[in-house]
């Protein structure tokens, strides 16, 4: 017999991060009794925000059995889903162009897929579900989710449990969220009952072949234009570009100012890192928000600044309760790593319905989605080039392609010394 939706679920959480999962699977009736995570101040804020019991551990396949033998795991009872999103960098795009060949499974961090594993293993949840880069599960670089699916099956044939494992690749803007934002999910329940991902419930403007009954994406505009202009002076562009991104249109980057682009040729094509002096516009989703940031690394905010700490809570669609108290480098940091919530709700409320027993009521409006503004405002036109970059105007060859531009050799030296730390830790 099923159960009715307002009974409360227990969710154990890896690799927690600030939680972006976590509020989507609480919105969606889920209790996170325990989460696992190994940085100090990913840890403090988890705490600022949430009564949440936290194990701080490294989690590796060597402390798995602690962790699940733990008081506070052990208290908690059975889990109905354990959710985790292990660190990205290993199965990330710029992993592929390694020099030294060093990325994937032969990254250490790639360790964190063994230590879910083992505790799938020891605690034997009725579901799980795991999320990371598209390059988890790209064509030729997919040995993150092969080793999932041959460590599932070895817990399958020691337990006689029958999790299968499906996965898809989701882009969080068909789900209301305002952001485009491509991440990989794997999902299985214990008893081996298959999960159907669900479909999209909005579309962009020239995805007619999806219906156009669906509404189109949910625009920046309705997830910030309500948030007042902040009077943050740290907020201010700084560097030696800033006078420049008022030049750029809303929705542009720097290819702007290429020859294949509609301004003044400053740059070649492709000569520089996609986030540069990229900018959001008002009546589109906002592009991917990133992990790290620099002084010219975006998306800027369309009043050509950074964007605010609760700016960029809502284009992760996280609750309005949460708060960060950390610095912007380590906020950028967390919040660049987190799953959007609204998609992490929508994924939750499937799981409870087709794998957990619980009823759901379908037709009820998620906690998280972003409601539509009855109207946009124009983009704002983009200011003329300043006097200043006039020196940059010329015939600039483009990118040779992926791995071969100049900065390629000194990126490489630079992961290879990471990689070497990282072993040695």
């Amino acid at each position: 017999m099923r159960r009715w939706g307002n009974d409360v679920l227990k969710a154990l959480s890896l690799f927690t991060g600030i939680g972006g999962l976590d509020f989507g699977f609480e919105a969606a009736g889920f209790q996170t009794v325990a989460a696992v995570e190994s940085d100090t101040t990913v840890v403090s804020t988890i705490r600022q925000n949430r009564k949440w019991d936290v194990l701080q551990e490294r989690l590796d396949p060597r402390r798995a059995v602690q962790v699940c033998s733990s008081g506070i795991v052990e208290s908690a009872g059975p889990i109905d889903i354990v959710i985790a999103g292990p660190p990205c960098q290993p199965f990330s795009k710029a992993a592929y162009w390694r020099e030294d060949g060093a990325s994937g499974l032969d990254d250490p961090r790639s360790n964190t897929l063994s230590a879910f594993l083992r505790v799938i293993a020891l605690k034997r949840p009725r579901a799980f579900l795991l999320e990371n880069v598209p390059g988890f599960a790209a064509p030729g670089h997919s040995g993150g989710l092969d080793r999932i699916l041959r460590g599932v099956s070895r817990i399958n044939n020691a337990t006689g449990s029958k999790y299968e494992v499906h996965w898809a690749k989701l882009n969080a803007a068909d789900y209301g969220v305002p952001q485009i934002r491509e991440r990989v999910f794997l999902v299985a329940a214990e008893d081996g009952r298959p999960f159907k991902f669900p479909e999209p419930t909005h579309r962009s403007g020239s995805k007619l072949e999806q219906g156009a009954s669906l509404p189109l994406y949910t625009t920046c505009w309705d997830a910030l234009g309500h948030i007042a202009e902040p009077a943050d002076k740290t907020l201010e562009m700084k560097g030696k570009w800033a006078a420049l991104l008022p030049s750029i249109p809303e929705g542009e980057n720097y290819l702007w100012h290429t020859s294949k682009g509609g301004g003044l040729p400053l740059f070649g094509w492709r000569t520089r890192y996609w986030t540069f002096l990229l900018k959001l516009a008002k009546d589109r989703p906002s592009w991917t928000i990133q992990s790290q940031s620099g002084s010219a690394s975006g998306p800027f905010h369309w009043s050509n600044r950074r964007l605010s700490a609760t700016e960029l809570f809502r284009l992760q669609t996280f609750p309005e309760d949460v708060g960060c108290a950390a610095g912007r480098t380590e906020m950028q940091r967390m919040v660049g790593n987190a799953v959007p919530s609204l998609l992490a709700e929508v994924l939750a409320r499937e799981v409870k319905q087709q794998l957990l027993d619980v009823k759901v009521n379908m037709n009820k409006p998620l906690k998280l989605a972003v409601a539509k503004s009855e109207t946009v405002p124009r983009r704002a036109p983009a200011r003329p080039v300043p006097d200043e970059y006039h020196n940059l105007i010329g015939t600039h060859p483009d990118h040779p392609g992926p791995g071969l531009g100049p900065g390629a050799a000194a990126g490489a030296r630079a992961k290879r010394d990471e990689l070497r730390k990282l072993k040695a830790a």
